[in-house]
């Protein structure tokens, strides 16, 4: 049940612990909140016993199972069933149901997003293809590190531009050139610095560059 003392969606149920539940779970007790695991699989309920604020064996598609275990309090649901079609889509369905306010949901192909949005999930995410894009960017050797969000913006770390070192990044002028922002440098070993139009670039620094996908990915591609 709830913790009435915990601020307002500090509470969140991860339904499915595999690989994917699993590591959101431990990534949501490490930011400080309160984690509810639930797994169909009793063996795999017995592995996170000890690790998880609460962990129960039930069935996420049964109505009165997820009340009696207090899911409906919650402020935030996350489906992370990925083998299972039906079962991901009713249990999307049955935590709609019940009234929890925000639904996270994995997706294995767009047309499971699409199922999962149109009986309640608020936001679904699909894994396996963000980070097979994300490999591919990093495989080619153009980016460190890339992040693509929905609405056509990414983030990537990239290596600064020949001849930037020892000059400032309103001098190199990537806005201008290429229409990308930095966000901030970093050398190996040391700390972020958030950028400035006077931030001079150091010797063997990346940057930390944020815009439009295609004006970053054309960037990056340049340098």
């Amino acid at each position: 049940m709830a913790d009435e003392k915990l601020p307002e969606g500090a509470h969140v149920a991860v339904i499915g612990l595999g690989r994917f539940g699993g590591a959101v779970a431990e990534t949501l007790l490490e930011l400080g909140y309160e984690v509810l695991g639930i797994d169909a699989d009793p063996r795999i309920v017995q592995d996170w016993s000890d690790r998880l604020t609460q962990v129960a064996e039930a069935d996420a598609t049964d109505e009165e199972a997820l009340r009696q275990l207090g899911v409906h309090e919650f402020g935030r649901a996350v489906v992370a069933i990925g083998t299972n079609l039906e079962t991901s889509v009713l249990t999307v369905l049955t935590l709609t149901e019940i009234g929890v306010p925000e639904i996270w949901a994995k997706a294995t192909s767009v047309k499971h997003g699409k199922i999962l949005s149109s009986v309640g999930a608020d936001h679904v995410v699909f894994p396996e293809s963000e980070m097979g894009e994300r490999v591919g960017h990093m495989i080619s050797g153009r980016m460190l590190d890339y992040i693509e969000f929905d609405d056509g913006f990414a983030i990537a770390k990239v290596r600064a531009p020949r001849g930037a070192a020892g000059r400032t990044l309103a001098d190199i002028g990537l806005r201008t050139k290429w229409g990308v922002t930095v966000v901030g440098t970093k050398r190996p070993g040391e700390d972020f610095v958030y950028a400035r139009p006077e931030t001079v670039v150091p010797d063997n620094a990346v940057l930390i560059v944020a815009g439009d996908t295609a004006k970053v990915e054309a960037y990056a591609a340049e340098n």
